[in-house]
């Protein structure tokens, strides 16, 4: 039986390929042998990095509160150990948000915690 090398699937497969390596850089957007390589490459640090990202963000959003936390004359640390003991629950974007966005709301947490704290 002889063997298919232009069918559908074949063809279909390479302009799967081809359509994710658009936009790469020389022989690798257009040679199906080296954009195949590519393009693996370039999916698993897309997955690596989504998983990445969400790192980033948690600490975007602590050295955001750090900076307010300062400004309130606490430390990040303690600011969280008081909001702990004063049963204040608010996650780290919704702090990172109000330290930019409504500083005297985070003020007020602030000083929950200090006196929550005893200082």
């Amino acid at each position: 039986m002889s063997r298919a090398i232009d069918g559908s699937k074949r063809k279909n497969h390479r302009k799967k390929i081809l359509k994710l390596a658009k936009g790469y850089w020389g022989r690798r957007s257009t040679n199906f042998k080296t954009a195949k390589d590519a393009v693996a490459k370039s999916l698993s640090y897309a997955y690596r990095d989504r998983k990445d990202r969400k790192g980033d963000f948690r600490k975007l959003w602590i050295i955001r509160i750090n900076a307010a936390c300062r400004e309130a004359g606490l430390s990040y640390s303690r600011l969280i150990a008081g909001m702990d003991k004063a049963g204040i629950i608010i996650n780290r974007k919704s702090l990172a948000w109000l330290a930019t966005e409504d500083n005297a709301a985070f003020r007020a947490v602030a000083e929950k915690a200090k006196s929550a704290l005893g200082v």
